[in-house]
């Protein structure tokens, strides 16, 4: 209980203190009103924090799982087989191994009565060693055939078994290869018929289809040797 104000004292500011009480209060109610926040999009600095946020838990999903974009799992010799393919076409350029004249229509071949059908392929091959060769480019087809008898004549005096004969490709023939025509005549229906094993397109480093690898044998084919070769042919390929 306040005590009591003792009379006689003289307070002149007294009624102030009401009045600022008055202009408080009106001050306040004349200062404009702080809106609540109101929920809404996040300001622009928030928006890595938020996708983080909404980004927590989430498993990345494996590329080959995706459909459409699944990958063909590499075989683990891949490397060594695109190694090999290099190398052969390096062996190609280089030196032209692994080209077969077979494929291509200036490819010649030939066998003989009885003979297996690959020695022609051991032939191109180069498995047999050539012994003599001739060279027929320059002459005419009649001055080819002299040159060629006597090659040949002297190959069987000697005992040679692998001869090389080179016709040339006869591309500048307007119909077709002269000369090579004219030797595969020679070697399957002439005269050395009866000596030739086989004949075949000779390797690109001894002239390719411009050449003929041509085998020998050791006496000419009679035809009771014909009939005996043929016989022996049926159970034994051609040594």
């Amino acid at each position: 209980m306040k005590p009591p104000t003792p009379s006689g004292i003289n307070r002149p500011f007294e009624a102030l203190e009401g009045l600022f009480q008055v202009r408080r209060t009106s001050r306040l109610s004349a200062s404009p009103r702080v809106p609540a926040p109101v929920s809404g999009p996040t300001p622009a600095l928030d928006e890595e924090a938020l996708f983080f946020e909404a980004m927590t838990g989430v498993q990345r999903m494996p590329w080959n799982a995706i459909e459409g974009n699944e990958k063909t799992p590499t075989p683990a010799n891949a490397a060594s087989s695109e190694e090999t393919v290099i190398g052969q076409l390096r062996q190609l350029v280089d030196r032209g191994r692994g080209f077969s004249v077979a494929d291509t229509p200036e490819y010649m071949e030939g066998v003989g009565c009885s003979a297996p059908p690959e020695i022609t392929r051991r032939l191109h091959r180069g498995d047999f060693s050539v012994q003599a060769h001739v060279d027929l480019h320059g002459f005419c087809a009649e001055a080819a055939q002299e040159v060629f008898d006597a090659f040949m004549r002297d190959a069987v005096a000697t005992g040679k078994r692998t001869v090389l004969i080179i016709h040339g490709r006869g591309l500048s023939s307007p119909e077709q290869p002269v000369l090579k025509t004219r030797v595969a005549g020679w070697l399957t229906r002439g005269y050395w018929r009866k000596w030739v094993v086989a004949f075949a397109s000779a390797r690109l480093c001894d002239g390719g289809s411009g050449a003929s690898y041509v085998l020998l044998r050791r006496r000419p084919a009679s035809k009771r040797l014909r009939r005996r070769l043929h016989r022996r042919a049926q159970t034994a390929p051609y040594q």
